[in-house]
Protein backbone atom coordinates (compact mmCIF):
# COMPACT_ATOMS: atom_id res chain seq x y z
CA UNK A 1 0.00 0.00 0.00
CA UNK A 2 2.79 2.22 0.79
CA UNK A 3 4.07 1.21 -2.22
CA UNK A 4 1.05 2.36 -4.21
CA UNK A 5 1.24 5.63 -2.01
CA UNK A 6 4.98 6.72 -2.90
CA UNK A 7 4.19 5.52 -6.79
CA UNK A 8 1.35 8.24 -7.02
CA UNK A 9 3.01 11.05 -5.15
CA UNK A 10 6.30 10.75 -7.52
CA UNK A 11 3.85 10.86 -10.58
CA UNK A 12 2.05 13.91 -9.62
CA UNK A 13 5.55 15.96 -8.17
CA UNK A 14 6.56 14.73 -11.92
CA UNK A 15 3.60 16.36 -14.08
CA UNK A 16 3.54 19.03 -11.34
CA UNK A 17 7.75 19.93 -11.86
CA UNK A 18 6.53 19.61 -16.08
CA UNK A 19 3.81 21.80 -15.54
CA UNK A 20 6.09 24.31 -13.64
CA UNK A 21 9.09 24.00 -16.28
CA UNK A 22 6.79 24.65 -18.86
CA UNK A 23 4.33 27.86 -17.48
CA UNK A 24 8.24 29.39 -16.69
CA UNK A 25 9.35 28.70 -20.42
CA UNK A 26 6.33 30.29 -21.82
CA UNK A 27 6.71 33.15 -19.26
CA UNK A 28 9.77 33.87 -20.01
CA UNK A 29 11.00 36.73 -22.10
CA UNK A 30 14.55 34.73 -24.14
CA UNK A 31 12.97 33.89 -27.33
CA UNK A 32 16.01 31.71 -28.52
CA UNK A 33 15.36 29.15 -25.15
CA UNK A 34 11.25 29.28 -25.52
CA UNK A 35 11.80 28.29 -29.09
CA UNK A 36 14.20 25.36 -28.36
CA UNK A 37 11.95 24.60 -25.88
CA UNK A 38 9.06 24.54 -28.57
CA UNK A 39 11.76 22.39 -30.97
CA UNK A 40 12.36 20.02 -28.27
CA UNK A 41 8.65 19.39 -27.30
CA UNK A 42 7.77 18.71 -30.90
CA UNK A 43 11.06 16.10 -31.04
CA UNK A 44 9.62 14.49 -28.49
CA UNK A 45 6.03 14.33 -29.50
CA UNK A 46 4.66 16.83 -27.43
CA UNK A 47 2.92 18.46 -30.47
CA UNK A 48 -0.18 20.68 -27.38
CA UNK A 49 2.61 22.37 -25.62
CA UNK A 50 4.77 23.27 -28.94
CA UNK A 51 1.59 24.59 -30.52
CA UNK A 52 1.10 26.84 -27.59
CA UNK A 53 4.95 28.21 -27.49
CA UNK A 54 4.91 28.10 -31.41
CA UNK A 55 1.41 30.29 -31.81
CA UNK A 56 3.70 32.71 -30.53
CA UNK A 57 7.15 32.73 -31.93
CA UNK A 58 5.84 33.00 -34.98
CA UNK A 59 4.84 36.43 -34.27
CA UNK A 60 8.16 37.49 -33.07
CA UNK A 61 10.30 35.78 -34.65
CA UNK A 62 9.01 37.26 -37.93
CA UNK A 63 11.75 38.36 -40.36
CA UNK A 64 14.33 35.78 -37.95
CA UNK A 65 16.25 32.76 -39.00
CA UNK A 66 13.41 30.45 -36.75
CA UNK A 67 10.58 32.01 -38.41
CA UNK A 68 10.20 29.35 -41.25
CA UNK A 69 10.83 26.80 -39.18
CA UNK A 70 8.79 28.07 -36.38
CA UNK A 71 6.01 28.14 -38.53
CA UNK A 72 6.40 24.82 -40.15
CA UNK A 73 6.60 23.23 -36.88
CA UNK A 74 3.37 24.56 -35.78
CA UNK A 75 1.51 23.25 -39.28
CA UNK A 76 3.67 19.61 -38.61
CA UNK A 77 2.33 19.81 -34.56
CA UNK A 78 -1.29 20.65 -35.47
CA UNK A 79 -1.26 18.34 -38.25
CA UNK A 80 -0.26 15.59 -35.70
CA UNK A 81 -2.41 16.46 -32.86
CA UNK A 82 -5.57 15.57 -35.76
CA UNK A 83 -6.17 19.50 -36.07
CA UNK A 84 -6.34 19.21 -39.86
CA UNK A 85 -8.12 22.41 -40.90
CA UNK A 86 -5.65 24.44 -38.48
CA UNK A 87 -2.99 22.69 -40.33
CA UNK A 88 -4.02 23.48 -43.92
CA UNK A 89 -4.27 27.03 -43.49
CA UNK A 90 -0.96 26.97 -41.72
CA UNK A 91 0.81 25.18 -44.48
CA UNK A 92 -1.18 27.60 -46.63
CA UNK A 93 0.75 30.28 -44.61
CA UNK A 94 4.14 28.83 -44.89
CA UNK A 95 3.62 28.46 -48.82
CA UNK A 96 2.46 32.10 -49.09
CA UNK A 97 5.56 33.21 -47.03
CA UNK A 98 8.58 31.08 -47.87
CA UNK A 99 7.26 29.33 -51.62
CA UNK A 100 10.90 28.41 -52.07
CA UNK A 101 11.74 27.67 -48.43
CA UNK A 102 13.62 24.69 -47.11
CA UNK A 103 10.30 23.03 -46.35
CA UNK A 104 8.21 24.18 -49.19
CA UNK A 105 7.76 20.92 -50.90
CA UNK A 106 6.59 19.20 -47.89
CA UNK A 107 4.37 21.83 -46.65
CA UNK A 108 2.97 21.86 -50.17
CA UNK A 109 1.99 17.96 -49.90
CA UNK A 110 0.87 18.50 -46.17
CA UNK A 111 -1.70 21.59 -47.41
CA UNK A 112 -3.52 18.57 -49.55
CA UNK A 113 -2.58 16.11 -47.06
CA UNK A 114 -4.33 18.10 -43.88
CA UNK A 115 -7.36 17.72 -46.37
CA UNK A 116 -7.71 14.96 -47.37
CA UNK A 117 -7.68 14.09 -43.57
CA UNK A 118 -10.75 15.91 -43.13
CA UNK A 119 -12.92 15.13 -46.21
CA UNK A 120 -16.23 13.39 -44.84
CA UNK A 121 -17.94 10.10 -46.27
CA UNK A 122 -19.23 10.31 -49.99
CA UNK A 123 -22.83 11.15 -48.96
CA UNK A 124 -21.84 14.41 -47.39
CA UNK A 125 -21.10 17.40 -49.30
CA UNK A 126 -17.55 16.96 -51.18
CA UNK A 127 -16.51 20.43 -51.53
CA UNK A 128 -13.60 19.64 -49.17
CA UNK A 129 -12.39 16.68 -51.32
CA UNK A 130 -12.49 18.77 -54.49
CA UNK A 131 -10.34 21.32 -52.53
CA UNK A 132 -8.19 18.18 -51.71
CA UNK A 133 -7.90 17.38 -55.31
CA UNK A 134 -6.80 21.00 -56.56
CA UNK A 135 -4.29 21.21 -53.55
CA UNK A 136 -3.00 17.80 -54.61
CA UNK A 137 -2.58 18.47 -58.39
CA UNK A 138 -0.97 22.03 -57.42
CA UNK A 139 1.65 19.97 -55.52
CA UNK A 140 2.48 17.72 -58.26
CA UNK A 141 2.77 20.61 -60.52
CA UNK A 142 5.07 22.72 -58.34
CA UNK A 143 6.72 19.37 -57.25
CA UNK A 144 6.51 17.01 -60.65
CA UNK A 145 9.90 15.07 -59.24
CA UNK A 146 8.98 15.30 -55.44
CA UNK A 147 9.37 12.00 -53.33
CA UNK A 148 6.15 12.41 -52.49
CA UNK A 149 4.92 12.12 -55.52
CA UNK A 150 3.58 8.45 -55.79
CA UNK A 151 1.52 9.20 -52.31
CA UNK A 152 -0.06 12.28 -53.62
CA UNK A 153 -1.10 10.53 -57.41
CA UNK A 154 -2.19 7.49 -55.00
CA UNK A 155 -4.62 10.41 -52.63
CA UNK A 156 -5.87 11.71 -55.84
CA UNK A 157 -7.28 8.67 -56.98
CA UNK A 158 -8.92 8.01 -53.65
CA UNK A 159 -9.81 11.65 -53.75
CA UNK A 160 -12.16 10.64 -56.77
CA UNK A 161 -13.28 7.88 -56.37
CA UNK A 162 -15.04 9.87 -53.06
CA UNK A 163 -16.49 12.25 -55.96
CA UNK A 164 -17.59 8.97 -58.31
CA UNK A 165 -19.35 7.38 -55.02
CA UNK A 166 -21.17 10.45 -54.10
CA UNK A 167 -22.20 10.50 -57.82
CA UNK A 168 -23.66 6.98 -57.51
CA UNK A 169 -25.49 7.61 -54.19
CA UNK A 170 -27.09 10.74 -55.70
CA UNK A 171 -27.76 8.44 -59.07
CA UNK A 172 -29.12 5.10 -56.62
CA UNK A 173 -31.05 7.92 -54.48
CA UNK A 174 -32.88 9.01 -57.92
CA UNK A 175 -33.82 5.54 -58.63
CA UNK A 176 -34.64 4.23 -55.51
CA UNK A 177 -37.31 7.09 -54.69
CA UNK A 178 -38.30 6.34 -58.85
CA UNK A 179 -42.28 8.05 -59.67
CA UNK A 180 -42.51 8.70 -55.96
CA UNK A 181 -42.46 12.56 -55.82
CA UNK A 182 -43.80 12.77 -59.53
CA UNK A 183 -41.52 15.80 -59.86
CA UNK A 184 -40.31 15.51 -63.33
CA UNK A 185 -43.24 16.71 -66.12
CA UNK A 186 -44.53 14.94 -69.64
CA UNK A 187 -45.21 11.67 -67.60
CA UNK A 188 -41.24 11.51 -66.24
CA UNK A 189 -39.85 11.30 -62.63
CA UNK A 190 -36.66 10.46 -60.86
CA UNK A 191 -35.52 7.79 -62.92
CA UNK A 192 -35.15 10.88 -65.37
CA UNK A 193 -33.01 12.60 -62.66
CA UNK A 194 -31.14 9.09 -61.83
CA UNK A 195 -30.27 8.61 -65.84
CA UNK A 196 -28.78 12.54 -66.20
CA UNK A 197 -27.03 12.13 -62.96
CA UNK A 198 -25.64 8.42 -64.10
CA UNK A 199 -24.65 10.01 -67.90
CA UNK A 200 -22.76 12.87 -66.45
CA UNK A 201 -20.79 11.02 -64.28
CA UNK A 202 -19.66 8.95 -67.16
CA UNK A 203 -18.55 11.72 -68.66
CA UNK A 204 -16.44 12.83 -66.37
CA UNK A 205 -15.08 10.05 -64.96
CA UNK A 206 -14.74 7.96 -67.73
CA UNK A 207 -12.60 5.53 -66.53
CA UNK A 208 -13.91 4.91 -63.26
CA UNK A 209 -13.77 1.34 -61.93
CA UNK A 210 -17.74 2.24 -60.86
CA UNK A 211 -18.41 2.56 -64.46
CA UNK A 212 -20.94 -0.71 -64.72
CA UNK A 213 -22.71 0.47 -62.15
CA UNK A 214 -23.40 3.70 -63.77
CA UNK A 215 -24.54 1.49 -66.84
CA UNK A 216 -26.81 -0.55 -64.83
CA UNK A 217 -28.93 2.39 -63.33
CA UNK A 218 -29.05 4.26 -66.78
CA UNK A 219 -30.45 1.09 -68.36
CA UNK A 220 -33.24 0.23 -64.98
CA UNK A 221 -34.06 3.69 -64.97
CA UNK A 222 -34.69 3.81 -68.88
CA UNK A 223 -36.80 0.71 -69.19
CA UNK A 224 -38.60 1.81 -65.66
CA UNK A 225 -39.60 5.18 -67.30
CA UNK A 226 -41.15 3.40 -70.97
CA UNK A 227 -42.84 0.87 -67.90
CA UNK A 228 -44.40 4.27 -66.81
CA UNK A 229 -44.83 6.47 -69.49
CA UNK A 230 -47.70 8.07 -71.33
CA UNK A 231 -49.13 6.24 -74.05
CA UNK A 232 -47.93 8.76 -76.41
CA UNK A 233 -44.20 8.65 -75.36
CA UNK A 234 -43.67 4.77 -74.52
CA UNK A 235 -43.11 3.52 -77.70
CA UNK A 236 -40.63 5.34 -77.90
CA UNK A 237 -38.84 4.80 -74.77
CA UNK A 238 -39.03 1.16 -75.22
CA UNK A 239 -36.91 1.39 -78.30
CA UNK A 240 -34.64 3.52 -76.03
CA UNK A 241 -34.43 0.97 -73.18
CA UNK A 242 -34.17 -1.81 -75.55
CA UNK A 243 -31.37 -0.10 -77.42
CA UNK A 244 -29.61 0.65 -73.91
CA UNK A 245 -30.06 -2.89 -72.96
CA UNK A 246 -28.35 -4.28 -75.86
CA UNK A 247 -25.54 -1.55 -75.51
CA UNK A 248 -24.95 -2.86 -72.03
CA UNK A 249 -24.80 -6.72 -72.44
CA UNK A 250 -22.22 -5.69 -75.45
CA UNK A 251 -19.88 -3.61 -73.25
CA UNK A 252 -20.38 -6.17 -70.32
CA UNK A 253 -21.24 -9.48 -71.33
CA UNK A 254 -20.27 -11.00 -68.30
CA UNK A 255 -22.01 -8.93 -65.86
CA UNK A 256 -24.40 -10.17 -63.06
CA UNK A 257 -27.21 -7.87 -64.83
CA UNK A 258 -26.86 -9.45 -68.25
CA UNK A 259 -30.14 -11.86 -67.16
CA UNK A 260 -31.78 -8.72 -66.09
CA UNK A 261 -31.05 -6.91 -69.65
CA UNK A 262 -31.86 -10.19 -71.49
CA UNK A 263 -35.77 -10.02 -69.36
CA UNK A 264 -36.09 -6.55 -70.29
CA UNK A 265 -35.30 -6.64 -74.13
CA UNK A 266 -37.58 -9.84 -73.83
CA UNK A 267 -40.45 -6.96 -72.41
CA UNK A 268 -39.45 -4.25 -74.94
CA UNK A 269 -40.01 -6.48 -77.48
CA UNK A 270 -43.34 -7.22 -76.87
CA UNK A 271 -44.29 -4.18 -76.82
CA UNK A 272 -42.64 -2.87 -79.68
CA UNK A 273 -44.07 -5.37 -81.98
CA UNK A 274 -47.57 -4.99 -80.34
CA UNK A 275 -47.58 -1.55 -81.15
CA UNK A 276 -46.47 -1.95 -84.61
CA UNK A 277 -49.11 -0.62 -87.48
CA UNK A 278 -50.93 -2.94 -89.70
CA UNK A 279 -49.36 -2.26 -92.85
CA UNK A 280 -51.74 -2.17 -96.51
CA UNK A 281 -50.12 -5.83 -97.57
CA UNK A 282 -51.58 -7.42 -94.04
CA UNK A 283 -54.84 -4.91 -94.90
CA UNK A 284 -55.24 -7.08 -98.30
CA UNK A 285 -54.57 -9.67 -97.06
CA UNK A 286 -57.04 -9.79 -94.54
CA UNK A 287 -59.42 -8.62 -97.13
CA UNK A 288 -58.89 -11.24 -99.26
CA UNK A 289 -59.18 -14.40 -96.87
CA UNK A 290 -62.38 -12.96 -95.45
CA UNK A 291 -65.52 -13.01 -97.77
CA UNK A 292 -67.54 -10.04 -95.66
CA UNK A 293 -66.82 -6.88 -92.85
CA UNK A 294 -68.07 -9.17 -90.33
CA UNK A 295 -65.94 -11.61 -90.33
CA UNK A 296 -63.26 -9.22 -89.64
CA UNK A 297 -64.19 -9.03 -85.94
Amino acid sequence: MKKVFFITISIVLFFTNCANEFNAVYKSSDTNYRYEYAKECFVNGKYTRAITLLNDLIVVQKGTDHAQESLYMLAMAQYKTGDYESASQAFKRYMQSYPKGQYAELASYYIGESLYMSTPEPRLDQSQTVSAIAAFQEFLDLFPEAHLKNQAQKRLFELQDKLVKKELYSAQLYYDLGSYFGNCTSGGNNYEACIITAENALKDYPYSSMRENFAVLIMKSKFELAEQSVESKRLERYQDAEDECYGFINEYPDSKERSTAEKYIRRCKQFTRSAEPVTHQETSYLWRGNSSIDNLF
